[in-house]
């Protein structure tokens, strides 16, 4: 039989029969292969690498030592379903001294292998085809991505600098057919780093109310707060009416790759959750869990190191920029910097979009970005830069950063 009848089964949301044939180069895959040629042309030389955006260094010393001591637990070996209780009753105890936030941990709080496996499983809970998902853009695409394979529709927001990158919420219109389902919310936010006031989750609580619509409030990178004390939408009065917050054990615990979040708020949405949950995975190893149970119940010392850390980091860069022109400006938390991209140099070359000059940047001064050019050309730094000799290496890494980009004249 020949294998062609695959290339006609695809389903239309991958692009049906067209699937894998598409010249389009994705952006992330434009940045790989400029980085190549940038390394082919300058033999031995070094990326600073300020695109990835994941932490640096490993989980901390004890949290490494609990993995490894329930590892090697027997009880520890089988399927962990929707979770223990262990790591549920560590989620509720951290949500309450962290953020001020009440929960019941076997009713409200359902964890997930990592956050981007649970906004890929949010949308089977409540889209069917022709409902609308309202998306943030810049932003992270998956929430709307499976709105979309699932039939749904996107609306996309844009994140202005003159509305403090928050969606104007008023300005929402309902589609002609359907109605709006969701809206994702991301604060602290990646690549924008803005955060949420307590005003603005009062507005986006309200718009809810109003039109019975469920808010995603993806809080990941809400324990780098640089403004205040970290805020979870699900401190705000009625939003546990209307709303479900995922949080993650990966930027505020230096654990990416552990893969561990939590979804809450809302019990009967948490409940859908758990129920599709249970049909997509058998759950996250338990000796992760009480690893990051761990974790939880030493936020106080951990996370304020790693947010420190990534803050001193931001306004060395910021000061860099400043200097030769960028209007760069402090990010309020997240571990990025978002930064309106020149349209060329005074020498003659010439930027069309951030695409050209993340490109022009690596090819030509060896540091790695990442483009964004959904509302305005925008180039995003991450402070995320791999420094493992500490201070004095991470201080080494921003002195040649700054020397790669002196004497540059762009025009903005």
């Amino acid at each position: 039989m020949s294998s062609s009848f695959v290339q006609e089964s695809f389903a239309e949301r991958i692009g049906g029969s067209s699937f894998g044939k598409s010249t389009k180069i994705y952006k992330f895959e434009k940045i790989k292969r400029a980085r190549r040629a940038a390394l082919e042309a300058n033999p031995g030389g070094t990326i600073i690498d300020m695109g990835v955006g994941e932490p640096d260094d490993m989980a901390f010393p004890e949290v490494v030592q609990a993995l490894a001591r329930e590892a090697a637990k027997w009880e520890n070996r089988t399927y962990a379903d929707n979770g223990i209780a262990e790591f549920k009753a560590a989620v509720a105890k951290y949500m309450r001294e962290l953020y001020g936030v009440s929960l019941d941990p076997e009713k409200e709080i359902c964890h997930a292998i990592g956050s981007k496996s649970a906004l890929s499983l949010i949308p089977a809970c409540f889209i069917n085809p022709g409902d609308s998902t309202v998306m943030t853009v810049p932003g992270y695409p998956v929430l709307g991505t499976w709105t979309q394979y699932l039939g749904g529709k996107v609306i996309n927001m844009p994140l202005t600098e003159e509305n403090s990158f928050f969606p104007e919420l008023d300005k929402i219109q309902s589609p002609s057919s359907g109605r709006i389902k969701l809206l994702y919310l991301n604060y602290p936010n990646n690549p924008t780093g803005a955060s949420a006031s307590v005003k603005s989750f009062e507005k986006a609580v309200q718009f809810a109310h109003k039109n019975n619509v469920l808010i995603v409030s993806d809080a990941a990178y809400a324990p780098l707060n640089f403004k205040g004390k970290p805020l979870s939408i699900l401190s705000i009065d009625g939003a546990n009416e209307v709303a479900v917050e995922l949080h993650s054990m990966s930027k505020g615990f230096n654990m990416t790759g552990w893969r561990l979040s939590w979804v809450c708020g809302n019990e009967l949405a948490v409940k859908a959750f758990a129920s599709v949950k249970d049909n997509a995975d058998s759950g996250q190893f338990a000796a992760i869990q009480k690893a990051a149970t761990a974790a939880l119940d030493a936020q106080s010392r951990i996370t304020p190191e790693i947010s420190a850390k990534y803050e001193r980091r931001l306004k060395s860069m910021v000061e860099t920029l400043r200097k030769i022109g960028f209007p760069a400006r402090a990010p309020e938390g997240s571990f990025y910097l978002y930064v309106k991209c020149p349209s060329g140099t005074k020498s003659g070359v010439s930027f069309a979009c951030a695409e050209d000059f993340s490109e022009w940047l690596i090819k030509e001064k060896l540091i790695s970005t990442v483009p964004w050019d959904d509302a305005g050309a925008y180039v995003r730094f991450s402070a995320t830069f791999v420094a493992r000799g500490g201070e004095k290496e991470e201080k080494a890494i921003l002195s040649e950063f700054a020397k790669r980009l002196e004497g540059l004249d762009f025009v903005f």
